[in-house]
């Protein structure tokens, strides 16, 4: 399918940061022709242009220095998938939870599927998308400005559409977690509204969709100190002291051994 022509063109030329025209013809197996016409629509995202004799990546200013959702979507896909169906076993039957618009929450999706009157509530428009397949999900789509690196709304209206929401379950993804940081995200306005339905169901289960390649990265900007989050789900067992220092924050870690039991 084009879209996924696209996405797997996208993702080639963000990971080699430059290409040529003749090295994506060769890749892609499509005429020159095609690659112009491809390359012209993903120039219009903003993530990549046009040099002499092919492409590059574009750069990115420190406060739009995310990774575009056709590359994030991809990194890592077997550990979200796991992380979504681990983080499914936390939603009750009649309750209401938000996903942000990360990656790795949109992952618990089709493992809400066989609950009963779940309110799924996000600004995403890929988790949207997603939840939309379910007859069975009662969705709340949030507004604003689209902001086609996150595939989500951002902005004041998108803030101002929580407002008063009281959300069961907030499950949130960041861009790397740290002790002394927190949760932290490289997108100022992403950061924002994480923040703001955090800060807005105060006494509920804020969950973190974390895999565990985030526990050694850096990012910009802090959101939510591990202190006030109610669990942490992630793919592989974290190291003991880190466990350690979870459980020292009363805040419960979610890997495969321990919910598997094995």
């Amino acid at each position: 399918m084009k879209i996924e022509r696209l996405n797997a063109i996208e993702q080639y030329i963000l990971k080699n940061r430059s290409v040529s025209l003749d090295k994506l013809v060769e890749i892609f197996h499509v005429s020159t022709n095609t690659i112009r016409r491809d390359l012209n629509i993903l120039v219009d995202r903003g993530n990549i242009k046009k040099v002499y004799g092919g492409v590059c990546a574009a750069p990115k200013s420190e406060f739009d220095s995310v990774p575009p959702m056709s590359v994030r979507t991809s990194e890592n896909s077997q550990a979200k998938q796991i992380i979504g169906r681990l983080a499914a076993g936390l939603v009750r039957n009649n309750s209401s939870i938000f996903l942000d618009s990360g990656s790795t929450t949109e992952k618990i999706i089709p493992f809400l599927a066989e609950k009963e009157n779940v309110t799924v509530v996000t600004h995403s428009l890929s988790a949207m998308y997603e939840a939309s397949k379910y007859p069975s999900i009662r969705l709340v789509a949030l507004g604003g400005i689209y902001n086609p690196d996150t595939v989500s709304f951002v902005g004041l209206s998108t803030s101002k559409g929580l407002s008063g929401m009281q959300i069961d379950t907030v499950f949130i993804s960041a861009s790397s977690i740290s002790f002394r940081g927190g949760l932290a995200n490289n997108n100022y306005l992403e950061a924002e509204i994480k923040s703001t339905v955090i800060n807005q169901n105060v006494g509920k289960s804020i969950v973190a969709m974390i895999d565990g390649s985030k526990f050694s990265k850096m990012a910009t900007f802090s959101f939510c100190p591990i202190s006030s989050l109610s669990a942490i789900v992630t793919n592989e067992r974290p190291a003991p002291e880190i466990l350690k220092s979870f459980a020292a924050q009363n805040v419960k870690c979610i890997f495969p051994e321990l919910y598997e039991g094995q």
